[in-house]
């Protein structure tokens, strides 16, 4: 075991852990960041993205030592009172039915928007492609970035 300096969401961290655990399980197990959802640990579903320095990266797969030092955003740091655009969003357009993929779905869509503020349809199926949800809400979370990118 080590110990890892983290920043995460703006805040400094030392947690004890062995330098191959996932950030995933750094995040629940060690700080209580729940938000980040275990989807398939292949990093194949978007269902644990994080941002780390501003990137959309799968944490279910990404070493803990790999990450230290860096800056790293949860969905619970995205926004403090929840009320970032695209969360705004997503409630708008009710793209959640059951919830579970939803935090890596905005995580996804706020690095696209962090990298291009108008996208085209194009555009944004072709970020989200990584981001699987089971019960097919696609069109709703498309509508829901369009409405964040105004």
């Amino acid at each position: 075991m080590a110990n890892f300096n983290l920043n995460i969401n703006g805040q400094q961290h030392q947690v004890e852990a062995d330098a191959d655990t996932p950030i995933l399980w750094v995040l629940r197990d060690h700080l209580n960041l729940v938000g980040t959802k275990y989807g398939c640990g292949i990093s194949q579903c978007g269902a644990c993205t994080i941002h780390i320095d501003g990137v959309a990266a799968r944490s279910c797969s990404l070493p803990v030592e790999s990450v230290a030092g860096k800056s790293i955003t949860t969905i619970e740091g995205l926004s403090p009172d929840g009320k970032h655009p695209l969360q705004e969003a997503w409630r708008t357009h009710d793209v959640p039915q059951c919830g579970y993929c939803q935090a890596g779905q905005i995580m996804s869509a706020a690095a696209l928007l962090q990298e291009n503020s108008s996208p085209s349809d194009a555009e944004i199926e072709a970020h989200m492609r990584g981001n699987l949800c089971r019960c097919g809400t696609y069109n709703r979370i498309k509508a829901a970035i369009k409405t964040a990118a105004k």
